[in-house]
């Protein structure tokens, strides 16, 4: 019998389960445009992705006053939820290959920059709650690339460092990784392109959640699946 080389997955969400890159640019810059901010560059959102909102709207705008901050953040929530109509769909085959881990024994787990509030909505609307053993949000936590939220879930699940993976399309998720002294794993179909995820050291980079699978066979081996 072949031992797994992991037993706790930790996925993040935005841009690695979710194509939700689109609609998070496209908000952040029409809530720069509505609040008169200078609008972001693309680019410039896309590198944030990840990050908690406080730490992410510094690094756009800088400083911001409590009553800024505060109306950026309601401006934002109400673009992000309600106005901004880009589509936000999973990625292709993912609640299939959500199911197909949970039921080879894998434990599952989210760490998102996303807040509480945001990530319950969209599982509830994605049907997936019941997938994940724990998911931790960047408010009731530290933002990425602390290594907070992995400590968190792996004292929850009592799952070592050795056999955890850590799979995300930032440099934030791969920092934390990093930070945690846990393995990662990838994605370079969501904020960040493969040549900056391997300034990280990942295990190996995908291009589609197909190739999981053999990831996951080559166990410890660093490789581009």
């Amino acid at each position: 019998m072949v031992t797994k080389p992991y037993q706790l997955l930790i996925f993040d969400w935005d841009g690695t389960l979710m194509d939700s890159i689109g609609r998070i640019v496209s908000s952040m810059q029409a809530t720069a445009a509505a609040l008169e901010l200078p609008v972001p560059k693309a680019g410039s959102v896309r590198d944030i992705i990840g990050l908690s909102l406080e730490p992410a709207i510094g690094r756009l705008f800088g400083q911001l006053s409590s009553t800024q901050y505060a109306q950026f953040l309601a401006v934002y929530r109400a673009q992000y939820v309600e106005l901004d109509t880009t589509p936000t769909p999973l990625f292709s085959g993912v609640p299939a290959m959500l199911a197909e881990l949970g039921g080879q024994g894998y434990q599952l787990a989210v760490a998102t920059g996303k807040a509480r509030r945001g990530l319950d909505r969209v599982l509830r609307e994605c049907g997936l709650e019941s997938a994940f053993t724990i998911t931790r949000c960047a408010d009731e936590s530290r933002s990425k690339p602390d290594p907070h939220m992995l400590h968190e879930i792996m004292a929850y699940t009592g799952i070592e460092q050795s056999a955890t993976l850590m799979i995300g399309d930032s440099i934030h998720d791969l920092r934390m990784a990093q930070a945690a002294g846990v393995d990662a794993l990838g994605v370079d179909f969501g904020a960040h392109s493969a040549e900056l995820l391997l300034t990280c050291e990942p295990r190996g980079i995908i291009s589609d959640w197909s190739q999981l699978a053999a990831f996951l066979q080559h166990g410890k081996q660093r490789s581009r699946v």
